[in-house]
């Protein structure tokens, strides 16, 4: 599945609604995010705890610079991010 749009503080419900698409999915790609925050970084997070919860896995793939670069911040892109090739 393919993640457009921003994924800030304002983005977040938007988002959310999509939350059972995106796990059902397995695996999201987040190169068409456009703007982010760490709102977005909190999403992935809250994605990640709602796929677990429900025995599924969820892997990001493809993330942008400044997602990546809030997830290192924060200490979670190990956790949330697969590698980039």
């Amino acid at each position: 599945m393919h993640a457009e749009g921003d994924w800030t503080q304002e983005g977040t419900p938007a988002v959310l609604a999509e939350a059972k698409r995106f796990i059902e999915a397995g695996r999201v790609d987040l190169s068409g995010i456009g703007r982010v925050d760490s709102a977005g970084v909190a999403l992935l997070l809250e994605l990640k705890r709602r796929a677990q919860a429900s025995g599924r896995t969820l892997q990001f793939v493809q993330a942008p610079p400044k997602l990546v670069t809030l997830a290192t911040f924060f200490g979670v892109d190990a956790f949330l991010l697969e590698p980039q090739s």
